[in-house]
This record gives structure tokens, sequence and C-alpha cells, in this order.
């Protein structure tokens, strides 16, 4: 675990509650593993009370729970939180994609097809955080072309608890290439204000990407009860 440089300016608390954070996201603190203060303090060089302060934030997040005479725990990715996160994100995304066909410009819609573009690119290196990041790259676009700054706040809050489910899914390499094309139509779609066309795919990807997710989570629960 490293704390990155460019946080050097930020109160330690909060330098250790975005790594402990990213490390959790990113699945390298896996769900039900337990969060020992004075082994992350050891591991983060810092004393235990940023650690405590980082683990408090993470329990409001919804990313750590706390369970009485065992402390600290890495929240579990249940079905239940994933499904209601996808149907909340399912409705503000084809929002999104119609107020985007209306109201995209020319010079957004240049910056989503270099998206697509990167994306593609990303795809290649096989490295899911460049992936996952190219992926919310290409998504922010169309949000922000709304110029909603309400539905912006909340597809960025449900993009928060999304990360670790979209990177469950982003390390499975059969899913690369639907997104390469899902993400080809959302464009194609957008270019020809095509409403209806458009709300379709992004219902077809929110709803391949939980089919995913969940076929993922099954697969970790039973290697767990078959070791």
């Amino acid at each position: 675990m490293s704390m990155m440089n460019d946080e050097e300016y930020l109160p330690l608390r909060d330098v250790v509650f975005n790594t402990l954070r990213q490390e959790i996201l990113t699945g390298k603190l896996k769900p039900g593993e337990r969060l020992m203060e004075i082994h992350l303090a050891n591991k983060l060089g810092v004393s235990r009370t940023p650690i405590r302060e980082a683990i408090r934030k993470l329990e409001l997040e919804g990313l750590v729970i706390m369970i009485p005479r065992r402390g600290a725990e890495v929240a579990q990715i249940t079905l239940k939180s994933l499904e209601d996160v996808m149907e909340v994100r399912r409705a503000l995304d084809v929002l999104a994609i119609e107020l985007a066909c209306e109201r995209m410009g020319q010079d957004e819609l240049n910056n989503l097809f270099q998206a697509c573009e990167n994306f593609n690119n990303a795809v290649k290196t096989k490295d899911t955080r460049k992936i996952a990041e190219a992926d919310v790259a290409f998504h922010d676009i169309i949000v922000l072309s709304t110029g909603n700054a309400r539905l912006i706040q909340l597809v960025n809050n449900l993009s928060e608890q999304m990360y670790r489910y979209r990177f469950e899914y982003l390390k499975d390499a059969a899913s690369h290439e639907m997104l390469q094309q899902e993400h080809k139509e959302m464009y194609q779609s957008i270019a020809g204000k095509n409403k209806t066309a458009a709300a379709n795919v992004v219902r077809k990807h929110i709803d391949n990407q939980e089919e995913a997710i969940i076929r993922q989570l099954r697969l970790e629960k039973n290697d767990k009860r078959s070791k």
C-alpha cells in the first residue's frame, strides 16, 4: 500500500481515507476482510488516530461495517445492494442520454468519439484500472453534457457506489468487446439525436453489467464454499 505523492498537501486522515478507499474499491482489500488498526497503522506508517477516522468515514460510505466484538470489516458486495444501485442507475442513465441527445454540442460529440477510442486503447492494455477510468470518462461526457447539476451530482454519487461492482465486471475480459460495441451505439444514437435508440442501448448496457456482476458474485461465492 503506498500513499500517493500528489496527496501530500491533504490532511493525513484524508490521505489514509483515500488510500484505504482505493484499496477497497479495487478489491485489494476484499469483502469480509478485517481492518486491523495496528496492522494498517504499521503498514501505512501512521498513528492509529487517522486510521480510526478513515474507518469511520468508510463506514458512513457503506464500504465498511462494524461487527460487534470483531471490529471493522470491508462490507460484502450483496445482490440486494447491487440491484438497488442498478435500478436507480438505469433510470438516471436513460434520462442523461435522452438529454444528451437534445443538448450535446459538436465539441462534446467529438470528445465522446475520442473517449470511445481511448476506451478501445485501454482495453488493449488489459489493465483493469485503466479500462475502468476510460469507461468512467466516456460516461462522464454524456452526463456533463446535460448541464443538469442535480443529475450530475446524483450520478456521481451512484458512480462511487458502483465502482466496486464495475471493477468486478471489468476484470472479465469477455465483457470488453460488448462494452466497446455499446459505447459505439451510444455515440451513434447521440450523434443522430435518436432518443429511443439511446435509451434502449443504455438499458441493455446496464442489464448486461448487472447480469455479469451477479454471475461473478455467484462464482466467487461457490469458490469460497469449495475451499
